[in-house]
Formats: structure tokens, sequence, C-alpha cells
């Protein structure tokens, strides 16, 4: 049944109108700019929705952006603790250069002993043995780590390897009552024997005559006898000295310089006699070659 809502302008008709008008606003808002208000009111209106259909992602790039500034800091702090470490053996091994540079010009025709190789390792746990003063590290048999290894920080001697795993080592601290190096006096040459008082902040000087020019202050570092520890690494300085003339020595105290109370980050060495080498199955930390 036909009505009279279906009567009406056909199709053909109404499109024909809709694009005139549509061609007539254009006109207008491009030559006379007649809506201009208009617009700034629509886009009052829409804005909020812009803003939050965007919010998503603008939420999602934040994130990412934190995350990849995160992960550059810490891949930043591990490069450069990687480095600090590194250049603490190197620079120990230069001020005793530096202090010895007159008496090495005389000996033109000695050899240099050749640096060491090293490997960074880092702590994995501390013994809890109130008796002993041993740590555990991340490096072991597998890495050419061996029995007797010596050991640093960033400020000197930590100990050395007493017992080697397949990944992992137990190292005895320098302050172990049972461990003793053989030091000498870095001013003056003095060859003395320091041994673990318990203490992780103590060492106990051995055998030192009333006469023998020791002061307090003086640096200890090691003596290369023993075929231990190389010859020039810090080990302790001098923090007390009694010269009791009713003992037969007198009582000399020194203090580790390393920092066993808060070892994180250590160097292994390998001396050019070493009976092992080390085996670099791990990647370096990024930007740092291969030693």
């Amino acid at each position: 049944m036909n009505t009279m809502f279906t009567q009406g302008p056909s199709l053909v008709f109404r499109l024909a109108l809709a694009l005139f008008v549509s061609v007539v606003l254009i006109f207008i808002d491009h030559k006379l700019d007649g809506f201009a208000s208009s617009k700034v009111y629509l886009n009052s209106i829409v804005s909020p929705i812009q803003y939050l259909a965007s919010l998503p992602g603008q939420l999602l790039s934040s994130s990412a952006d934190q995350l990849v500034s995160h992960q550059k800091l810490l891949d930043e702090n591990a490069r450069l603790t990687y480095q600090q470490t590194v250049n603490s053996e190197k620079l120990q091994r230069f001020d005793l250069l530096k202090a010895e540079n007159e008496k090495l010009r005389k000996l033109l025709g000695s050899p240099i002993q050749t640096p060491a190789q090293i490997m960074v390792t880092e702590l994995m746990a501390v013994d809890n043995n109130p008796f002993s003063l041993q740590i555990v590290v991340n490096k072991g048999a597998i890495h050419g780590v061996y029995e007797g290894q010596p050991v640093l920080d960033e400020k000197g001697i930590v100990g050395q390897i007493m017992e080697v795993g397949t990944t992992n080592s137990r190292v005895l601290l320098l302050s172990d009552i049972t461990h003793a190096i053989p030091l000498r006096i870095a001013r003056n040459n003095v060859r003395l024997i320091a041994s673990g008082s318990g203490q992780v902040a103590e060492l106990m000087v051995e055998h030192v005559a009333h006469s023998a020019d020791v002061e307090v202050g003086d640096t200890l570092v090691s003596s290369g006898l023993g075929n231990v520890f190389p010859a020039g690494y810090p080990a302790a300085k001098i923090t007390s000295i009694i010269r009791d003339e009713s003992r037969p020595f007198a009582q000399v105290r020194a203090a580790p310089v390393a920092q066993l109370d808060r070892l994180r980050y250590m160097l292994l060495l390998w001396p050019s006699n070493a009976p092992s080498m080390p085996v670099y199955q791990e990647e370096q930390v990024t930007g740092e070659p291969k030693e």
C-alpha cells in the first residue's frame, strides 16, 4: 500500500542536491572563512575524545622509553664497573712503577715482568663461619681458575683461591687466621710477613725487629716471594707499632687496603707462571674487548 511518505524527489535529485550543498559549503569555508567560530567549537568538543583515544598509545610509548632508558643505564653501569675494576689493576702496578722509576733506569739490562692476564669475577656468597673468612665467587674450573690463584679488588689484594669448583670457587681472604703473605714496604723495600688475625680489618706483621725501619702509614706491597702473588700489588697499610723491649719483636698491626667487608666485583690474576690460562666462555660486557 502506497503512503504519503514514499513520495518525494528521486534519488538522483537528492544526490545532486547534496553535492551542490557540499560544494557551496566548501566554497564558503575556504574563501569566506565562514565557519571559523564553528570549527573552534567543534574542536573543543572533539579534543577530549581525541585525547582519550591517543592516551593508550602515549602510555605505551612512555613505558617503552622508560624501559629502554633503564636498560641503557644498567648496561652503562655494568660497563663502567667492569672498566673501573680493570683499570684499578693497572693503576696499582703504575703506582709501583712510578715509585721505582729511578731504580729501573739503572737496571736497563734486567727483564721487565709481563702484565698478568685478568678476568673479572663477582661475589656469590659469604661464608657464615665466624672463625673463617672466606667467600665464593662465580668463576671456576671451566674458566681456568686454579688453587692458589691471587684475587684482587679495585684497591689491592683480597686473598687467594683455596677451592675450585666447576662454575664457582672459594676464596680465602687475606685476614683469615690461616693466611699469610710475604710483603715488603714500598718506601724502603724492607721485607715482612703479614698473617691474618681473624678480624676482617686487621693483619698481624710477624717478627719485626725493634730496629726495623717501619712507620705507621707505610704501604705494604706483595714481594713476589712464594710464587703466589705477583710483586708490586698493594696489600695493607701499617696502622700501629708497639716497641716493647721486654718482647723479642715489635708488635705491628696493619689494615688490608682491600675492602674485605664489602666486596662485589674482583679480579682473578693469571701470572706468567700460572699452571693454567684463563678460559673466556662468556661474552664480556658490551663494548669491552676480551683480554
